[in-house]
């Protein structure tokens, strides 16, 4: 099942990680590569689901076609 991307969402890591075509251990250590960035905008990597603006600027930033 391929989850549709809706950009008003909060999404869960596991999501995205489907959605990037990648395992959530790749995803998971994506966001730890970018963890002083998601910490300036007020999100942890721990966080559990992430706003649409962190979704879409990790869209841009690792080409996930959404």
């Amino acid at each position: 099942m391929q989850t549709q991307y809706d950009p008003l969402r909060f999404y869960s890591k596991s999501e995205l990680a489907k959605l990037a075509g990648v395992s959530y251990s790749t995803f998971y250590r994506f966001l730890k590569t970018r963890r002083p960035v998601l910490e300036a905008m007020g999100i942890s990597i721990y966080a559990k689901k992430l706003p649409p603006d962190t979704v879409k600027n990790l869209s841009e930033e690792y080409c996930i076609d959404l």
